[in-house]
Order: structure tokens, then sequence, then C-alpha cells
């Protein structure tokens, strides 16, 4: 995010922005709902969109003009349906008599399924006598861009066409300035007492002890009236849906655990929710509210996150990201030649060219990332007819890396916007002020960063490794880039004083020193030696970054260090795991299973559902972790991120190509004695490990499908 397109807090609400575990979340396909703890649609970010627009911005039920009170409410864990339970405030009186307070029930039951809105409104009366009840329902469709509700400043809009109402639908049409007519309907079971543009009331008997049901659908296409029927056998179908996501790849399970299951069902339910089938396979959305669309780097990640279980992600990322690989040169879009895809965007805005974010390129490091997992997905999968498939859009990648992104011509791959309209860090900590010095200046650019450095040395070495399986001729090239890469980074970045390595180099080539969680990827892409990723490792466990919810972006006691912000010292779960994977890689698992604990405690106090970011307070005993307030809950790598710290505390790695599931040293979190990996797929075979905790630190690992496994590094063919 940068300046220009920062989440602006004091855009959302006349008052304060409600906080990310308040907010409930619904999505289907490319239509999300937002909305708050009772259900009801009002400000800030709620809403239902469909592709990147607000096509209902109220939706609010009060019963005799007041909203009823809140018993509970929430998202189920497989988050397909919200359900509110309330009761009454006193009624006002109705032919001569009144209503106290407590007596009616009502529960609202929600769900989207093909990208469609379907509610019932249930209310029960417990009380005594029957009950004539004044039941209100307000509406409104703004049609504004998902840019618009994050802050962005419009100059002007299309035209609003005329509401039209007809008994039992209202329906919204908006005439954008790109030439589309946007259209939404709101539709009810039972024709209202009185309905006007923007409300629906509704008179209702209820006799005592009786039950009456209302149905509410919206969508972006108008349908029959809403009916019982419609609402069962919709909800059916996305259940079923949601249920054939989650169960996609390997599951794992800790059987005397019941409260770190439950973390890990809602993480795997997180991940199904924000997958969306498109064309070219399952691709996972980077997160609602803000970011639920296709992101290049968010995808591969949290792909790369959940590749050990689930292989399919992968697969839907590459094919979808190849077939929109830049081929032309766009300064606006940030695009040349073999660059792979940041983001991309249906809203008006987008199509006018007000924001860049129709088909944007300005990530450095997604192409690198591209490449690199598709070394990784080979790897677990054997699956080179995929390879060969992308092999061109592969090259092309590698031909951008070695080419235009060498812009000072040191090798390094490095980023400068090409307009003024494109995001001006342009790695993951991608706000305005996330790259800085040792003194706080922000560096002149061409920018080269650490962890950039680190994904381009894996794609280097994923080509080397394709090449040779392919029986392509360049893999000696490719292993000499990755190597040359190696000790570049490790000659200009590492700086011996700090016993770390720098954030970035200016366009200077002069070191940013500022201690910031960056290097922790380069031990994830394997590139320090083992000596500098051992100083690296202790940086990272050392409490200037340590919270004791995950690792800080930043260090404590560094120039612009503030827990409250985007990136300067806040926690981001995927960064913790990349970091703590990292360290897995050079032995450090213990280090590993401590972060791990550390992210399973903050996600008991975010409901199990771990957000994009959190605050980086100090950790206090008896007290939560504390909301970033409009982080994205659910976020995809976030719910990724206690996968890949599995992976690596029980050290997992498959190799497809030769047929095995090495397991070298594992450990257990804390408080974790037993987890079973079960239906983990190596080509045609499936297996299932159990670990258990023995005597101390030890833990056994066996195989329950085929020959048995010990601690240690072992095969299974």
């Amino acid at each position: 995010m940068d300046d220009a397109y920062t989440v602006q807090t004091t855009a959302l609400d006349a008052g304060e922005p409600q906080p990310v575990e308040q907010l409930q979340a619904l999505k289907s396909g490319d239509a999300f709902l937002v909305a708050d703890a009772f259900g009801d649609l009002r400000s800030g970010a709620d809403g239902l969109f469909d592709d990147d627009t607000r096509i209902l911005s109220r939706l609010v039920l009060t019963m005799g003009g007041k909203r009823p009170s809140r018993l509970s409410s929430g998202v189920s864990q497989d988050n397909v349906f919200f359900t509110f339970h309330g009761t009454n405030r006193p009624l006002p009186p109705m032919g001569g008599r009144t209503a106290p307070a407590g007596i009616l029930h009502v529960e609202r039951r929600r769900f989207l399924h093909d990208r469609r809105l379907f509610e019932r409104v249930r209310v029960t009366n417990h009380g005594g006598e029957d009950v004539m009840l004044p039941l209100e329902i307000d509406y409104a469709a703004d049609f504004v861009d998902i840019f618009q509700v994050r802050g962005t400043v419009r100059a002007k809009m299309g035209q609003m066409r005329p509401i039209r109402t007809d008994g039992r639908h209202a329906r919204f049409a908006y005439e954008g300035l790109d030439g589309v007519t946007r259209t939404s309907c709101l539709s009810f079971s039972e024709p209202p007492h009185r309905m006007t543009d923007h409300r629906a009331e509704f008179m209702l008997t209820l006799r005592t002890g009786r039950t009456m049901d209302l149905f509410v659908e919206c969508g972006a296409v108008a349908c029959d009236s809403p009916s019982e029927d419609r609402f069962r056998r919709n909800a059916v179908e996305a259940r079923m849906a949601m249920r054939a996501k989650r169960r996609r790849g390997a599951s794992v399970r800790g059987p005397r655990s019941p409260r770190f299951n439950d973390w890990l069902d809602q993480s795997r339910a997180d991940v199904a929710l924000l997958t969306t089938d498109l064309l070219t396979g399952p691709y996972p959305y980077a997160g609602t509210p803000w970011f639920s669309t296709p992101f290049g780097r968010d995808g591969i990640i949290t792909a790369w996150q959940m590749l050990w279980l689930d292989p399919s992600l992968a697969k839907g990322v590459l094919t979808y990201l190849a077939a929109r690989q830049a081929t032309e040169r766009s300064a606006f879009q940030d695009a040349e030649p073999g660059k792979i895809m940041h983001e991309t965007r249906r809203g008006e805005m987008s199509a006018l060219g007000e924001v860049p974010f129709g088909l944007y390129y300005g990530g450095v490091d997604t192409t690198c990332l591209f490449v690199a997992l598709a070394g990784a997905y080979a790897r677990r999968t054997g699956d080179l007819d995929l390879i060969r498939a992308i092999w061109p859009n592969l090259i092309a990648a590698a031909g951008w890396i070695t080419g235009p992104a060498n812009m000072t011509g040191d090798g390094f791959v490095r980023y400068a916007r090409a307009a003024e309209t494109g995001l001006s860090n342009q790695g993951w900590k991608d706000s305005f002020d996330s790259i800085f010095d040792a003194d706080g200046r922000f560096p002149e650019g061409p920018v080269a960063l650490v962890e950039v450095q680190g994904y381009a040395f894996a794609a280097f070495q994923a080509l080397t490794e394709l090449s040779n399986a392919l029986g392509q001729p360049d893999a000696v090239q490719w292993a000499d880039r990755a190597e040359a890469m190696r000790e570049a980074v490790e000659d200009r970045f590492w700086q011996e004083d700090l016993g770390f390595y720098a954030v970035a180099l200016d366009g200077q080539g002069a070191p940013y020193r500022a201690v910031g969680s960056n290097p922790g990827h380069l031990l994830f892409c394997g590139l320090p030696s083992a000596e500098r990723a051992k100083a690296v490792s202790r940086r990272l466990m050392s409490a200037r970054f340590r919270s004791g919810w995950g690792l800080r972006t930043l260090a404590t006691g560094q120039p612009r260090y503030n827990p409250m912000s985007y990136h300067n010292g806040s926690v981001w779960p995927h960064d913790t795991s990349l970091c703590a994977a990292g360290m897995a890689r050079y032995g450090e698992r213990e280090a590993v299973a401590l972060l791990l604990s550390e992210l399973y405690a903050a996600a008991t106090h975010f409901h199990l559902r771990l957000p994009e970011l959190f605050c980086g307070f100090e950790r206090q005993t008896g007290e939560p972790p504390i909301a970033y307030p409009v982080a994205c809950l659910p976020q995809a790598w976030a719910a990724g991120s206690v996968f890949l710290m599995l992976q690596a505390a029980l050290g997992v790695s498959i190799d497809a190509f030769d047929g095995r599931v090495d397991v070298d040293d594992p450990m257990l979190p804390p408080g974790i004695d037993r987890l079973c990996v079960s239906n983990l797929r190596v080509g045609p075979t499936s297996v299932n490990l159990d670990f258990e905790r023995l005597q101390g630190a030890d833990v056994a690992v066996r195989s329950t499908s085929i020959g048995g496994v010990s601690k240690g590094s072992a095969g299974i063919a």
C-alpha cells in the first residue's frame, strides 16, 4: 500500500473504525460481504461487494424502530453461515397493548452462494400473549468502488438511476463513467406493509409460541421472490462446495489438543473461504475486505505455505499468473515483458485508469517468487506436464529478472516505479515509509531489497533443477547465476558490525542499515552461510524482534519504529512463518516451535482467526494482543502461516522426483504432544504420519500406512 492508496481509517466511519474481530465476512467467488456484529450494513467497510463494487451499502434491521439487543453472533467455523441471535427491546403500543423487552427471539441466518446473499429472518414469540411486531429493513446501494471505500477520493462519479420498487423488490442501478451499468436487486419473500425507495416496513402478527420467517435475497442480478425452498437448497449447495474445498489435500490434526485442532480447522476454513475456483484452477484471494482479488505475491506465498498439504493451490496460482504475464511495457501499469502480475481489479476506477490496478505489475518480488514456486511445486508433485506448459513463461520471467530488473548492472533485482500513480515501495513491505536507513532516511532508487535477492537466488536454483528435469541445456548457467547471487548478497548486504544484513541497497549501492525482519526471508530461500544464518536467527529471536505474539517487522529501537504502524513494528503472521521456516532450514526447530506456540496464543484472542497483522506491543501477562484496526480478516497468508510453521517444526520435506518424504529432527510446539498428518500424497502413494512427544523434547514419527519412519531423516518410497 502506498500513501495514495493506504486504507484510511478516517474514511471508514464518522466515528471510530470497528475492531477487526467485530467485522463478519462471507465470500462467494468475486462477491463478498462485510457486516457488523448485528449483521447490519451501516457504514465504513460494511457492504455487499461484487467485482470490487459495493452493490448494497445499507441493510439495517429494526424492531419497532430500534435495533434488537444482541445475544450472540458469529460466523460458523466452516465460514458458510453468519448467525445473529437477539431479542426485542420494549415495543411501542400497538392496538392499545405494549410488548415488554425480551419476549421475542430474532435470528438472522445468512450465507453467500453463487455471488448472491441469502438471508432468513426468523422471529419467535416466547411471551404469553400475541404480539403485533413492526419490523423494518432499511436499505441502500451506492455502487462505490472498493478504492473509494478504502478512502481514495474521486473527482466525480457516474449517475444513479431512480430506484424501482414493485411490492417485493427494490432494484438499484448505476451508470458508470466507464459506460458500464451496474445493478443490484433486493428481494423479500413477503410483500412489505409499506415500501419506499429506502425502507421496507412489515407488520407481523406473532401468536404466542409461534415462529415466522422472512426470506431476503440480494445480488447483482434480479431473481424470483425468495422462498424457504430456495434458501434451503442454496444453503446445502454452499456448505457442500465449502466442504469440498476444505477437504482438498492432506490434513493435520492434534488428537489430544481440541483447541489447537480448532485453530487448524479455522485456518483451513479461511484458506478455503478465500480460494476461488477460476477457470485456471483454485486461487487464494488475498483477504477481505480490502484485497478480495487475485494478488500475485499473496497467492504465491499462500500456495507455498499450503504446498506440502495441498499442491492444487500452487498449480492454480502458477497457471493463472502465467496467463497474465506482461508482454509489453507500460509505465502506468509498471509492466515490462516477463513480469508477473502484482494485482488485478475489476471496478470502475480501475477500468477508467483512475488507479493502475486493473492489471498492475508493480511488485518487484512476484516474478522471482513465481519461478521459485514453480520449482517447489515440481519437486513436491513431480508434475512436469505443468512445467512444460508454462516453461516459456518461466524463461520470460527469468529474462526480466536478469534483464530489466538489473537496473544498475550490478546483478541485483531492483525497483523504481515508472509512474507517480504506482506504488513507491514494491516489496511486501509496500507502505511508503517502510524502507529506510539507520538514520530514518528514505533511499534514492532504484532500490534492491535484501529478501528479493533471496527470491531471485531461489528462482535461479529452481531453473537449474527444472532445466535438468526437462533436459534443457541451460542448467549450468542458472546454477552459476544462483551462486553469483549468493556471493554478491553476502558481499554487499552483510554488515559485519551489525551481525545482520542490510534491508536494502540504494541506487548508488549504499547499504540501508535499518534492522528489520526482511533477512529472515533470506533464510527461507537458503542463501546465507550457516554461520550468518545462525547470527540472523539469534537476532530475530531476541526481545527486539519477539513481541511474545510473533516477530515484529522492525526491531525495537530502530528509527520509525511504531508498533501500531502497518510495517514498522507490527506483527504479520505470514512474515513470522517465513522467518521461522527459514530458521528451520538451518536447524533451528526449537525456535520454530516456540514461535508457533506464540502465534497460537495470539490466535486464541482473535477467535482462532489470525488477522493480516496486529500491533507489535510486548506481550503482557493476562492481556490479549492489540488489534490493528483496519487489518484484513480473514487474510489468506495469515491463515496459511500455521501450516508452513508446522511443516518447518516437524521437519517434513517431500521430493516426488525421488518418491521420498523426509522427516528431519521433528519438534512439537509446547503443550502439543501429538500430531497426525493424514493422506499426504506423493505421486500414487498416500502416507499418514504420526508424531508423538517422548520424554523431554524428543519426538517419534511413524508411518501408519506404509513402512515405519523413525526420528531423524528417513525416506518413504
